[in-house]
């Protein structure tokens, strides 16, 4: 089924693959920037302000995308270089968990010349902010006598979870790795807070591994949020003319249905 849009998103892709043959490969002029900067817009108005469902192996991700941007300059573009890209999203649905938004950020978005040309992002950098709830459900899979919660004040608080009343205790979350270490900072019963020792033990939540090598690097609490942060090294994919109809095709329709899986990206 072809793209519905009043514009025809097929013209920079004729451009784009016409240029990598007509110079080996090796784009180095202002026909190669006109040509990726028309490819690069084209896909930012496929997809910015759109619900659209990813089919991954492991399950569909659902999102509405709200940013696709780049800081283009003509240099740049006549060597396939595109900086970095941030894309934003908001109302995040991946199998029955749900995030308020998110952002990814490819640092060094480049086109590496070949047959077929490859696109490569080094390192990226994702930030995922999830509802407090979330937070709590973490809490009590690494105590499960617990009972946690992330105040409006940004605080997280675990309690017993069959005396809820008779105080709490306020911890930290840092990240080592894949462990996530829990810190009890001060204990308050009824009224009356405690200030614990500096050196109090920190108990440990070992983390599940990551799809595609993704590795957290950081988690923050605020008013009813929980932030995580994590970089992959690297992302790379061949951009072939087929692979690149089919991601047009499957933006163009109505439906935004995105299978990821098919069209060989998610590696």
């Amino acid at each position: 089924m072809r793209p519905v849009l009043w514009f025809d998103p097929f013209r920079p892709l004729d451009a784009l693959t016409s240029l990598w043959s007509a110079t080996a490969m090796v784009p180095v002029n202002s026909g190669a920037a006109a040509a990726y900067r028309t490819f690069f817009m084209t896909i930012r108005r496929l997809v910015v302000g759109r619900r659209i469902t990813m089919s991954l192996d492991d399950g569909d991700l659902t999102m509405t995308v709200t940013g696709f941007e780049s800081r283009l300059d003509v240099r740049g573009l006549s060597v396939g270089q595109l900086n970095d890209v941030r894309i934003t999203a908001d109302d995040i649905g991946w199998r029955t968990s749900t995030f308020d938004n998110a952002s990814v950020v490819l640092h060094n978005v480049h086109i590496k010349p070949g047959t077929p040309p490859v696109l490569v992002a080094a390192p990226v950098e994702v930030t995922v902010q999830v509802p407090a709830t979330v937070g709590e459900e973490l809490f009590r899979l690494a105590a499960p006598r617990l009972t946690g919660e992330i105040g409006a004040d940004g605080v997280a608080r675990l309690r017993l979870a069959r005396r809820p009343r008779l105080g709490h205790l306020e911890v930290e979350a840092g990240l080592d790795g894949s462990t996530l270490w829990l810190t009890g900072r001060r204990v308050v019963l009824g009224r009356r807070p405690w200030r614990l020792p500096a050196r109090t033990p920190a108990y440990p939540v070992h983390l599940p591994e990551l799809a595609q090598g993704l590795r957290l690097t950081g988690i923050d609490l605020s008013p009813g949020v929980l932030q995580l942060s994590g970089t992959l090294p690297e992302w790379r994919t061949d951009l072939p003319r087929k692979r690149l109809e089919d991601l047009v095709n499957q933006l163009g329709v109505a439906e935004g249905v995105l299978n990821l899986t098919r069209l060989g990206w998610m590696r």
